[in-house]
């Protein structure tokens, strides 16, 4: 237990240490909107293309390890708007937004420190493999529910390719063959801003639920929860484990990823279209309160510790 609460506790002390210290007023919520903004547009791309450029890819592409997470994306997406549809009368958007919070993960302020600091450097690439796919796949979803016939393919393309993490991970990809001769000093320009990520997100993650928190009624929030924390990681480590017969890393980063809460973009998505944003607020606020333990759970079923 004490090695789970050493993967677990740095992670999720941070994000308390920033929810502290904005309830206590000692920052504002400027400031943690800010440390979001440098780690989206800065820090994570270059952690990502730091990553990419160095790793070991492999040869053949990880179908299995692909499929076995986003069968369960689709799986707790369509359970939490049949739920949000049938049981507490959400139409349009905002059941699109219940969907969205039980199936995107938050990869950038839990996901990728959880998992380097449970792996290490043997789990860089799968996780940024699967990143390289999450947002796009996601986001692209989420919009064509939205906005139906109305959504353009232009616009949808256009948003991803501006992003800073797909651009990071383009320009990893692109960059490989260059890394022997990239010189020393934007080496350490790019070392630099790749550290400053993982402490930097998690800050600014407490700052934001602080921000945020439980606007809502907890009943679709709890159960958006639970199909985040507990159905979606169990699909994957089913179906990673004994369909797919993945190396125990790989599927052990993608039970992690699954496990993660729900994301913020799923808050961010809710504002831009003004709808279902108290529950996609109180998901998330609800799902990483709920993640500190269940993380414990997956560490312990994973034999990682």
């Amino acid at each position: 237990m004490l090695d789970l609460l050493a993967i677990v506790l740095p992670v999720f002390g941070l994000i308390g240490i920033g929810y502290v210290a904005r309830r206590g007023n000692l920052v504002s919520e400027r400031m943690g909107e800010g440390l979001s903004e440098f780690v989206f547009s800065l820090s994570l791309p270059c952690l990502i293309f730091r990553t990419l450029v160095r790793a070991e890819i492999p040869a053949v592409q990880p179908w299995g390890y692909w499929i076995s997470y986003f069968a369960g994306v689709a799986v707790v997406w369509a359970l939490a708007m049949v739920i949000g549809k049938r049981f507490f009368s959400l139409k349009g958007v905002s059941a699109v937004v219940a969907g969205f919070s039980a199936g995107q993960a938050n990869t950038v302020f839990v996901g990728v420190p959880m998992i380097l600091k449970a792996y290490g450097d043997a789990g860089a690439v799968p996780l940024f493999l699967l990143i390289a796919v999450h947002l796009p796949v996601t986001m692209t979803l989420a919009t064509l529910m939205a906005e139906g016939r109305q959504a353009s393919p232009l616009v949808i393309l256009r948003r991803l390719v501006t992003h800073p993490i797909v651009v990071g991970i383009l320009a990893g990809s692109a960059c490989r063959p260059l890394a022997p001769y990239l010189p020393g000093p934007l080496w350490q320009v790019i070392e630099l801003l790749g550290s400053a990520a993982v402490p930097c997100a998690l800050i600014s993650m407490g700052i934001a639920l602080r921000r945020y928190g439980l606007e809502t009624g907890w009943k679709l929030p709890t159960l958006i929860s639970g199909l985040k924390l507990i159905l979606h990681p169990l699909l994957v480590l089913l179906l990673a484990t004994y369909v797919f017969d993945m190396p125990p890393v790989w599927a052990g980063v993608a039970v992690l990823f699954a496990s993660c809460p729900s994301g913020i973009n799923a808050y961010l998505f809710a504002e831009r279209y003004g709808e279902g944003v108290a529950l996609a607020s109180s998901a998330v606020t609800l799902s990483t309160v709920f993640a500190l333990g269940t993380t414990l759970l997956w560490l312990y079923v994973l034999g990682v510790g």
